[in-house]
């Protein structure tokens, strides 16, 4: 039975490393870093299509603790490439709850990684913008070999600019909404019927 791999690290373009836990999916994440300063919704960012190519840093620490749900989810399925939270609590608690942030991101195979310093990541990107880079689980706190491994992958991973990310998040199947308007949309179509009337 291989090993469980317990660690993860996200390794920058420009070298910067954070080494944390692993979380979500065991699966090589690549992508442009960027950071989120909300307090809730991390469901909803993950599958926010214009998050697609990138790999969200949540800036707020507790992550997780109301768990999942379909109801919930921005598109059909996450667009994030990878999740980076200072903390993922490992038992959520919701009356409606359908399963954790990790089995979500496990289903879904998008890979994450907690227990880093998310203050320090931001402000490293406020200072150099946002950089590609790679987000690996390991077996075992990764050498500095091993880092600088990932930091080549890093510099390698396609630019946003060179990727058709209107493409892969456009449906390819017409769909029909059936479902009937929130009432405070009828009320305002409501009201802009009778103001076009006068």
């Amino acid at each position: 039975m291989p090993a469980e791999k317990k660690f993860a690290a996200l390794v920058l373009e420009d070298g910067r490393a954070f080494i944390g836990q692993a979380l979500g999916a065991d699966t090589l994440g690549e992508g442009e870093v960027v950071f989120n300063t909300a307090m809730t919704g991390y469901q909803e960012v993950l599958t926010d299509p214009s998050y697609a190519g990138q790999m969200v840093c949540m800036t707020y620490p507790l992550q997780g603790n109301y768990g999942v749900r379909e109801k919930d989810a921005e598109a059909a399925r996450p667009w994030a490439r990878s999740l980076i939270v200072r903390w993922a609590c490992p038992a959520p608690s919701h009356h409606s709850i359908e399963g954790s942030l990790d089995e979500y991101l496990q289903r879904w195979g998008v890979p994450g990684i907690s227990d880093i310093d998310t203050r320090a990541l931001t402000r490293h990107l406020r200072t150099y913008g946002a950089l590609r880079a790679v987000l690996s689980h390991e077996s075992g706190p990764p050498t500095r070999e091993r880092l600088e491994e990932l930091a080549l992958a890093a510099k390698s991973v396609t630019p946003l600019a060179e990727q058709d990310l209107v493409a892969e998040t456009s449906r390819t199947q017409r769909e029909e909404w059936l479902e009937p308007l929130p009432a405070e949309v009828q009320t305002q179509t409501l009201l802009w019927q009778c103001v076009s009337i006068r």
